[in-house]
């Protein structure tokens, strides 16, 4: 029963969400009721009660047997009613009716400056109270779910966002990730055959998140590319998420290192998705990150650069959709490789700004060094961590050619280019390969 859009309104709304509301009612599975009510229609006079309300309510409930019952909203119904005494007892009136009839409702209302409702009584006589709310920060709109109470019941007591798409109302608690995922002992190329030499096995672990970090131009995106063509010539599918390149630019771009990424699209095992991260807000991506998933179904995925998303909210916010992110590809079995843009390795954190290293099982650092009494500038690469695996501790030189990513011993007057003066020597692991 709406007070507020007519039947044909409604049905122009729904439709955005791909329901036929219109064919529900059809096949007489919804009953819609239309009460225009205008405010200068109303004059308060004796004493109001709800009968009429009732004797219609109760025609459309046993026309179809109806087993729920919306009300959309409480404030339009109560609109021009002063007594509170009578709006009380009235709206106690109206919850107890529908109680006695059994069925479930569910009724819109607004909040109020001090109480979670208008009036500031539904909040008790409700079984169920949901409050939802849309904020924008940081110029980005996000819609936000939270149950304030639920009689009989165990429920979440936490504040959830939530998007409303094609498909409807997506929400995804930030505190349900779980930590029991499967562990693995097998092994997948890095696409990089001397940097596989580095792991012991041969190669990041099946179902593990790599993070690649590093300075712009170190060629992190080159590293997670190679990852991604090696998991498509071993015939499984892989997701690439770019932040920043288009799907043309970024197969332009890596034909100059010897990928070549179009092939694979048109093979259908590589699937290039970019978008611009202030586009939508952080669950709208997790959210459309879900959703590929489900329906491309691959093995590896690669979002090349996760820093893009600083900006877009509150740290705490970015670490929550990151950690869901994450155990949303664990929970699947899917290889995760991250890259992360930084304005410089010199500190100790090379991670970023976002403050991933913890979530990651390897992390991978790549930087600017200087050969020949600092007249040649080159790259070097060393692995920083990698749980589970023994690794090397030596810091590579990468050379990029147009047959491939190739690494080579440092020279030994190889030093840290002035803006990245962090010591070159050993990583923080102790693991060696024998």
């Amino acid at each position: 029963m709406s007070f507020e859009e007519t039947e044909a309104e409604l049905y122009e709304d729904v439709a955005s969400l791909n329901l036929d509301l219109y064919g529900l009612v059809s096949k007489k599975e919804i009953r819609f009721e239309y009460v225009l009510l205008e405010r200068s229609d109303i004059e308060e006079k004796g004493e109001f009660n709800l009968e009429g309300l009732f004797i219609r309510l109760e025609l459309a409930i046993d026309s179809i047997g109806a087993k729920r019952v919306v009300l959309d909203s409480i404030e339009s119904l109560f609109a021009g009613i002063t007594d509170a005494g009578i709006l009380r007892l009235e709206i106690k009136r109206l919850f107890r009716w529908l109680k006695q009839k059994q069925v479930t409702t569910i009724i819109t209302g607004e909040q109020g400056q001090t109480s979670f409702t208008r009036h500031g009584l539904e909040e008790f006589i409700s079984d169920c109270i949901i409050l939802l709310d849309n904020r924008v920060r940081q110029q980005v709109a996000t819609r936000r779910i939270r149950v304030i109470k639920y009689r009989g019941s165990n429920h979440g007591a936490n504040e959830y966002p939530f998007v409303i798409d094609k498909n409807g109302l997506s929400v995804i608690p930030i505190t349900s990730a779980g930590l029991d995922h499967p562990g693995t002992a097998e092994k997948v190329s890095t696409g990089v055959r001397p940097l596989d030499k580095l792991f012991a096995g041969g190669g990041y672990t099946r179902g593990s998140t790599v993070l690649i970090s590093g300075t712009a131009g170190t060629g992190k995106t080159s590293l997670a590319v190679a990852f991604a063509v090696d998991r498509c010539k071993q015939g499984e599918r892989c997701l690439y998420v770019s932040y920043e390149e288009s799907p043309g630019q970024l197969i332009q771009n890596m034909r100059s290192v010897g990928f070549d990424l179009e092939k694979w699209t048109k093979k259908g095992l590589l699937k290039i998705v970019s978008t611009r991260p202030a586009f939508f807000g952080l669950e709208m991506h997790l959210l459309e990150l879900y959703k590929i998933l489900e329906d491309f179904k691959p093995s590896s995925v690669v979002i090349d650069p996760l820093t893009s998303l600083i900006g877009q909210a509150e740290q705490s916010e970015i670490q929550s959709m990151l950690t869901r992110m994450i155990d949303a590809l664990k929970s699947k079995g899917i290889t995760g490789v991250f890259t992360s843009l930084v304005a410089s390795t010199a500190s100790n954190d090379t991670s970023g700004e976002i403050g991933v290293s913890s979530l990651i099982d390897t992390w991978i650092v790549v930087r600017e060094l200087e050969e020949d009494k600092g007249r040649k500038r080159t790259r070097g690469l060393y692995i920083a961590k990698s749980r589970g695996t023994g690794h090397s501790n030596d810091v590579q030189k990468m050379i990029f050619s147009d047959d491939g990513i190739h690494l080579q011993p440092m020279e030994d007057d190889a030093t840290a280019s002035p803006d990245q003066t962090k010591k070159m020597g050993k990583s923080t692991s102790a693991k060696k390969i024998n």
